[in-house]
């Protein structure tokens, strides 16, 4: 089964719950999905369909922290809901010592010796990582890294 099938299932099951944020949500990934199967012409595919989500999952990530900053407490609340519906189907996330691990890989295959090599080692990195971990997480590791090489 496919991911999208997949989504499409745990809708009719949370329409038949009455689950109304999980409906909500899942009604809108779709409809991601469609726009993203409409621009590529051809019907997505489930690294396209992990794409959407993870892109869905870091809107999330950065409203909650706007309505946080703006003291929305009954909209962060919404807001995690939904993103905890989108990380069901995103693979487990990496750990930050896993991460480092195959960042420190990177870094020696393609030879980095400072900052300057960030934008090498992330363009090697990130297709590795995808979905696993959060880039904004990784790029801070690379930094890191880099900056004490």
């Amino acid at each position: 089964m496919t991911l999208k099938n997949s989504i499409q299932e745990t809708l009719k099951e949370a329409l038949k719950r009455q689950r109304r944020a999980e409906v909500a949500t899942l009604r809108l990934l779709l409809s991601e999905i469609k726009n993203a199967e409409i621009a590529q012409q051809k019907p997505a595919d489930d690294n396209k369909v992990l794409d959407v989500v993870a892109k869905e999952v870091k809107r999330r990530r950065e409203s909650i922290e706007a309505f946080k900053q703006g003291n929305r407490s009954d909209l962060v609340a919404q807001e995690e809901a939904e993103l905890a519906v989108l990380m069901s189907y995103l693979p487990e996330q990496m750990s930050q010592e896993k991460i480092m691990a195959a960042a420190r890989q990177v870094i020696d295959a393609v030879g980095a010796k400072g900052p300057s090599d960030r934008g090498r080692v992330m363009s090697q990195l990130m297709p590795q990582l995808k979905g696993k971990a959060d880039g904004r997480a990784v790029s801070e590791i690379v930094s890191e890294l880099l900056a004490a090489s």
